[in-house]
């Protein structure tokens, strides 16, 4: 059995994976949106899609078939989180976390390592 550190590990590189093979199949689109239909921000597109995915639980619950939906939610959180930190560097030149904009506060998941960034 794995511990809970591996499992961690398992899923949050599984969220990752997926969210980074959607970027490059979407086109950024999610914190760049095009705006074509929706004209908000791409923190109002992402809370959309949030409220989309939550009412699917809603109306389905959580079961093998909403299995999906759940890793979503998890990818369009990080995204969320993303887009407000981008926006409040737009607006304050600073991220949520007070760190220059030019420094990274990006968390690094490694197989072997979960928190390997020093500023997690």
């Amino acid at each position: 059995m794995k511990t809970t550190a591996e499992q961690i590990v398992e899923v949050a590189n599984s969220v990752r994976d997926l969210l980074l093979e959607k970027n490059i199949a979407y086109g950024d689109s999610a914190l760049s949106p095009s705006n074509i239909f929706a004209s908000g921000s791409a923190v109002d597109n992402i809370a959309c899609r949030i409220d989309d995915k939550l009412m699917r639980i809603k109306n389905k619950g959580i079961n093998d078939s909403t299995e999906d939906t759940v890793q979503d939610l998890i990818g369009y959180l990080i995204l969320l989180k993303i887009a407000i930190e981008n926006e409040r560097t737009t607006k304050h030149g600073d991220n949520i976390q007070g760190y220059p904009s030019n420094q990274s506060s990006t968390p690094y998941i490694s197989g072997s390592s979960t928190f390997t960034n020093q500023d997690w």
